[in-house]
């Protein structure tokens, strides 16, 4: 079985590495590196189209080697879908992320990004974030232990080689920063952001202005069975998520609405 490893923090990334090690002690398990040269924290979905993209082979410190890119996690994605590194993936393994992604927050996060692109392409894929040392439930970074993350990323890669994920589903999975009290299966949560327009400055001579827009301490719905509730509590979060956003139940309102008719007299003859 053939696993990309990517993320969004860099190939460099503590967590990136933590989980690499972990994979290739698997017997029969073939693990491709291919990720960002640097943090593209972020960056959502966002993919390279107006450049050339450089790679440069990089040698681990355990005699292994991997893929360092300057485009995005879902374009390391793309690398892989296309045979850089000897063939198409089975399974596209994402993080482990320096910070949680949880709720909302997953359309931002590029280590989200890179597994919904998996379920894009027709390959099962998996995402793992974990809370920085202490808790918290805000973006502000802080010590990382990713220990217990990786043996347990390692079991649920495992067992996604006996058992098939649903398909067009991914698993998001995100470790708390405290010790954790157990494992749930739970849907996505409600974030409430705390972002505020903060001038930073006077104006420029020129007349331009520097602003703060985006808080770094959001808070979230206490809601019980969601990720963002499970996470505060300790537990690990385990959310299955898929790529379908139609509004199937609003398909017939719409339909009632008469769409034809704001043709008007231009509609084409029958």
């Amino acid at each position: 079985m053939r696993v990309l490893l990517t993320n969004d923090d860099g190939i460099a990334a503590p967590g990136l590495q933590a989980l690499r090690r972990a994979l290739v002690g698997l017997e029969g398990l073939e693990v491709v590196t291919i990720a960002p040269d640097s943090n593209r924290s972020a960056t959502a979905r966002s993919i390279t189209t107006r450049a050339p993209l450089s790679v440069e082979e990089i040698s681990f410190e355990d005699g292994n080697v991997g893929y360092a890119t300057d485009g995005t996690p879902v374009d390391c994605v793309r690398f892989a879908d296309l045979g850089l590194g000897g063939g198409r993936p089975d399974l596209i393994v994402s993080g482990i992320n320096h910070g949680a992604n949880l709720g909302d927050d997953i359309t931002y996060s590029g280590t989200v990004a890179a597994a919904l692109e998996g379920i894009v392409l027709g390959i099962p894929a998996v995402a793992f974030s974990q809370q920085s040392a202490g808790g918290g439930m805000g973006y502000v970074s802080g010590r990382f232990d990713f220990t217990m993350a990786a043996e347990f990323a390692r079991h649920l890669v495992d067992r996604l080689r006996a058992e098939a994920m649903p398909e067009a589903t991914l698993i998001n999975v995100n470790f708390p920063g405290t010790p954790v009290t157990g494992v749930e299966v739970t849907k996505l949560g409600k974030r409430i952001y705390d972002d505020q327009l903060r001038l930073l400055d006077e104006p420029a001579p020129d007349g331009r202005r520097r602003y703060e827009i985006y808080g770094w301490k959001p808070g979230y719905e206490e809601a019980e069975g969601t990720d963002l509730s499970a996470v505060a509590a300790g537990r690990i979060a385990v959310t299955p998520l898929h790529f379908d956003l139609t509004d199937h139940g609003g398909l017939e309102r719409l339909r009632g609405w008469g769409l034809e008719e704001m043709l008007g007299t231009q509609a084409p003859a029958a």
